[in-house]
């Protein structure tokens, strides 16, 4: 509905590609290394997701239309979305990396990214697309699923479905009894500091999440339950060390929906996705059992994305009410100095419910998924900053920390009301 009224009114012009809309978002056929990701063929989508490290061209088709490969099931839209307005005139932030001064336009140039919205408030104030995607294209999350289940664990504790996260998992799923995870208190696997051992570092196939995905979601899988008993090994007691794991997003993923009786995509719609006023359905793609992939594998649209981090940023309301609870996401988003939870990935990291936390004395949020999903939340000048990319490496891209930057500086340049 916006975007029709945004076409009503607005006149477009093109140039070098890239289609300008006054007071509406920008749309580009190109980004860098454009033809090695499947310009000429149309940015194609393989008929199932290929395999981790391998086919390029087929990145941005996959990741903008993720439920073409894979089967999802849908996370209902409300009836009507809630408003977002927009700057008359888009910002242009400024950042200092690799020695030199950049422009927003010079990190677009630089990195493979398919979408990039910025706002604040209630106020978009930045919207751009590359590699023909456009604002209708559902984009893949990754890891940032993890915070939605985060996120719906702390409303199935409000609505009394789960007692306590000091509970063990095996109190909601009875299959896991008699295994490590299942005798894993939930505070513990919100943390990923279960102490049970799971390799997941560079997304190899030796590593222990690469055959977790290919048992849910490959050619033979065999769904959750069967593939989490065969993770049986701990080598530190639980709330002692933090270790990233997305197996253990995938354990909460089950707790959460035995506990509410109901599919995970079915409870986030109702809790979440229709308060939120979400202008487009999303879509959670679902192993052989039918159980949601709790770690990964979410789609939706940039602006709902950005609504999402909107409602982050007011400490969980939105819309006219208080969708998380407002305490659930303060302990999320805040970690003691001296805790084993800092310094996790980088100096001064930390890691709360699901979520990351950013260094520094502003309590700031980000959502994180491999190949350069990103969701940055300043709650204190309610600034959000979401991007969708296609990066070649999974981690440890050297450029990655330019995204970074670039946040810093949005947030010094524009973090006020």
């Amino acid at each position: 509905m916006i975007r029709l009224l945004l076409l009503a009114f607005v006149s477009t012009l093109v140039l070098k590609g890239v289609v300008f809309a006054e007071s509406g978002p920008v749309f580009s056929d190109t980004g860098p290394e454009a033809e090695a990701y499947g310009a000429s063929r149309g940015y194609p989508v393989p008929p199932f997701e290929y395999p981790p490290g391998d086919g390029q061209d087929f990145m941005v088709g996959t990741y903008s239309h993720f439920d073409k490969v894979h089967p999802m099931r849908t996370v209902q839209k409300p009836a009507t979305p809630s408003v977002l307005k927009r700057t008359g005139e888009e910002i242009v932030p400024v950042y200092q990396y690799d020695g030199r001064q950049k422009a927003i336009g010079d990190y677009l140039d630089t990195h493979p990214v398919t979408g990039l919205l910025i706002a604040r408030g209630d106020t978009i104030l930045f919207e751009h697309y590359r590699y023909a995607r456009t604002d209708k294209d559902r984009f893949l999350s990754q890891s940032m699923a993890k915070t939605l289940t985060g996120l719906l664990l702390g409303i199935a504790v409000s609505e009394g479905a789960i007692h306590s996260i000091e509970d063990m998992a095996a109190t909601y799923v009875p299959e896991l009894a008699g295994t490590e995870y299942g005798a894993t208190p939930l505070r513990a696997l919100l943390h990923m500091s279960s102490g049970v051992a799971f390799r997941e570092q560079s997304y190899q196939p030796d590593e222990d999440i690469f055959k977790l995905h290919v048992a849910l979601l490959g050619n033979n899988p065999v769904g959750a339950i069967a593939a989490l008993r065969q993770i049986n090994t701990r080598d530190a007691p639980p709330n002692t060390r933090f270790a990233y794991a997305s197996s253990e997003t995938e354990v909460l993923g089950l707790v959460v929906s035995r506990a509410v009786h109901m599919p995970l995509a079915d409870y986030l719609a109702t809790r979440i996705w229709q308060k939120l006023g979400a202008e487009s359905d999303a879509a959670w793609a679902i192993d052989t059992t039918g159980q949601e992939v709790a770690y990964c594998c979410f789609i939706a649209t940039l602006r709902d994305w950005a609504r999402l981090g909107l409602m982050l940023a007011n400490d969980g309301a939105w819309n006219g009410q208080q969708i998380v609870p407002r305490q659930w996401l303060l302990d999320a988003t805040t970690v003691p100095r001296d805790s084993y939870l800092r310094n996790t990935i980088a100096q001064s990291w930390g890691y709360g419910y699901q979520v990351w936390i950013l260094p520094g004395e502003r309590r700031m949020n980000l959502l994180l998924g491999i190949h350069g999903q990103g969701l940055f939340v300043d709650p204190e000048s309610k600034l959000i900053m979401v991007q969708t990319a296609v990066r070649k490496l999974p981690v440890g891209n050297p450029k990655s920390p330019e995204a970074m930057a670039l946040w810093y500086a949005v947030v010094a340049q524009y973090g006020h009301r």
